[in-house]
């Protein structure tokens, strides 16, 4: 019966703390009185969508997404997941409509409803500008070629692969792919063609070599069955657009221009980028400060399990850490982001989900930290405690405890590093961070080698100042013992 109550306690404790978790970083709350739909994209497929110098969304699509609105008098808010995320999301129904250039195909249509078409595309192919060996498919047997998962110009490529007999590599974003191209790591690049001519014209150090082929159309995404009446509201405003000429001004604002200076060099960039890095960066301080303070209740909490002389306990707390420890870190945000979500039928933020991956996930580390201090502590003080009469309780809390706990705090300084850099795994979700905030800076101006410098620049400030507290502690510690 003392085992059951343990045990009931252990989950009413994990169970209220990341309720409290989901109070302050609330539940997106899908029964609103007002609805407010929630849109996600991937806001590193310019010019369809990207995010400005001043922060904003822009591009066709989010500027035709706004005037849609406004036309048909709805509201909503974007959520820039990634393309791969926001597919997964809208399965998951954790958003209502995905809009990303997403091409209208015969097996997305079974899975998804789309809208009318909004803008006809194609695909071109492209290698680095210094190439001149390469200007056709011929031209590509036996050579790596580079394509952006979910995107027309990757199906396209797929569909000639085994006839010009190239190979086929993959990339999340555009910026990424196009680098792959410049350091002669692939040979060639298929893309989208409006996508790869902006980002030619942005100076990415690509040309293009082949003519466009014609392709599928995009369209406006909801789940099979769900948002009728937001899909019938963008059909509406898409229609009033053109016979306004709105949905033509947009069009040729993106891309018949786009060959605006921007302020470059490295000082220059760092300028431009420091607002959106800076909000970054505070993202994921607070995510790994949020994280850490979990964590470490839950570290705690299974690493006495781990040390008890309760079976029961211990194989509870062994589940728990193998698992969160065999496992890798992006598995477990799918999972709490995408699968939970749908296996119970809610609506969780990303943040949210953010927090409690990184937190199950350090917790299964602090657990190992903590048992491994309370191990370290010589055996014969707990023995020495009981004779004295002290009970288990109070002689761990004590005597034990105060001892291991000098031990282990330069390993909990380390795994506060450790968590910290972990936070840029969740960019994958579409959390903001300061590795999120790179690319996203990365798909309006290209610069994908001062970007990642600037970048782990400030990662490198950050996780030296935690270093060099580390050794101060660790310093105080030793001069303590002493």
């Amino acid at each position: 019966m003392n085992k059951r109550k343990i045990v009931s306690k252990l989950f009413l404790s994990i169970f209220t703390l990341f309720t409290i978790i989901s109070l302050v970083l609330p539940f997106s709350n899908a029964k609103a009185e007002e609805k407010t739909y929630i849109i996600a994209t991937d806001v590193t497929f310019a010019p369809f969508e990207f995010q400005d110098e001043n922060g904003d969304f822009v591009g066709i699509d989010m500027d035709l997404l706004k005037a849609i609105a406004e036309d048909q008098g709805f509201k909503y808010q974007v959520r820039p997941l990634g393309f791969n995320a926001a597919v997964q999301a809208l399965e998951a129904k954790q958003v209502d409509a995905v809009i990303a250039g997403m091409s209208i195909t015969d097996e997305r249509k079974l899975k998804f409803d789309f809208s009318d078409p909004y803008f006809d595309s194609g695909v071109i192919m492209a290698v680095d500008e210094d190439n001149n060996k390469v200007s056709s498919y011929e031209d590509l047997k036996g050579e790596r070629v580079a394509v952006k998962t979910g995107t027309e110009g990757a199906a396209f490529a797929q569909s000639i692969q085994d006839k010009y007999g190239f190979k086929i590599v993959t990339f999340d974003d555009s910026a990424n792919m196009y680098e792959d191209v410049k350091t002669g790591n692939s040979i060639a690049c298929f893309d989208d063609y409006p996508v790869l001519a902006y980002g030619v014209k942005q100076g990415n150090g690509l040309k293009i070599v082949t003519d466009k082929e014609s392709g599928s159309s995009y369209g406006f995404a909801v789940a099979k069955g769900e948002n009728a009446e937001l899909l019938q509201m963008f059909n509406d405003g898409l229609s009033n657009l053109k016979a306004s000429g709105e949905y033509q001004k947009i069009l040729d604002k993106y891309l018949e221009t786009g060959d605006e200076e921007a302020d470059s060099g490295f000082f220059g960039l760092l300028k431009e980028s420091f607002p959106s890095l800076m909000s970054g960066l505070k993202m994921t301080i607070i995510l790994t400060v949020v994280s850490l303070v979990a964590a470490t209740i839950l570290g705690v909490i299974f690493g006495l399990f781990q040390v008890s002389n309760k079976k029961l306990l211990r194989a509870i707390a062994t589940i728990y850490v193998d698992i969160f420890r065999g496992t890798p870190l992006l598995v477990q945000a799918f999972f709490i982001y995408f699968g939970v979500p749908a296996a119970l039928d809610i609506r969780i933020t990303a943040v949210v989900a953010g927090i409690i991956t990184l937190s199950l996930n350090a917790g299964a580390y602090i657990a190992e930290i903590v048992r491994g201090g309370i191990q370290s502590v010589d055996k014969g003080q707990m023995e020495a405690s009981r004779s004295l009469g002290l009970p288990y309780r109070k002689a761990m809390s004590k005597v034990v405890l105060p001892q291991a706990i000098r031990i282990m705090i330069p390993s909990f300084i380390n795994q506060f590093v450790i968590t910290l850099k972990d936070t840029s795994i969740l960019s994958i979700i579409g959390i903001n961070e300061l590795t999120q905030s790179g690319k996203i800076i990365i798909a309006r101006n290209l610069e994908s080698f001062q970007m990642w410098l600037i970048v782990g620049i400030i990662y490198f400030i950050i996780i030296m100042i935690l270093t060099k507290v580390s050794n101060h502690l660790e310093r105080r510690i030793k001069h303590g013992e002493n």
